[in-house]
């Protein structure tokens, strides 16, 4: 049945991945929007709510699938997971930069800020995942988004 409906196994992964992906950027979406609709732009605010929604023990599937696609694609990028690790940071560093305040976005400061707050969650994300440790990983990003509290660039 599975072949009938994607014709092979790559074509299964590459429905999975698909789908993840969807869910990835819906939420990326939803939160974009709600920090323009609230007003509250910012790096720190995004990162929160982002890992608010990481840690919810029903998503843990689906980010596992998330993790294994993405280590997939970085060896065999040939393969059904493809491009998969690429667009995804592509995706997220997007989004880190539409909450960033405009003055702050198209510079190396703010690249290398949103790089941090993307590794920060990706490693942590990891850690969540290895360990099932919420509290010693959530820990983690709350120090980080009180540095960027702190450091939050609001423009010239």
């Amino acid at each position: 049945m599975l072949l009938f409906l994607f014709g092979s196994k790559d074509g299964l992964v590459r429905a999975l991945l698909a789908r993840a992906r969807q869910d990835e950027l819906e939420l990326l979406q939803r939160l974009h929007e709600q920090a323009q609709g609230d007003g509250a732009v910012g790096l720190d605010l995004v990162v929160a709510e982002i890992w608010r929604w990481l840690v919810v023990k029903s998503h843990r599937p689906l980010l596992t699938l998330w993790a294994e696609g993405y280590a997939r694609s970085l060896v065999d990028p040939d393969g059904p997971w493809g491009d998969f690790a690429r667009s995804t940071v592509a995706d997220w560093l997007d989004v880190l930069r539409s909450v960033q305040t405009p003055h702050e976005r198209g510079t190396s400061a703010g690249v290398a800020r949103r790089t941090l707050a993307l590794a920060l969650l990706r490693g942590a994300l990891l850690d969540l995942l290895a360990t099932g440790d919420v509290d010693r990983t959530t820990a983690a990003v709350y120090q980080h988004v009180d540095a960027l509290k702190r450091t939050r660039t609001v423009g010239p």
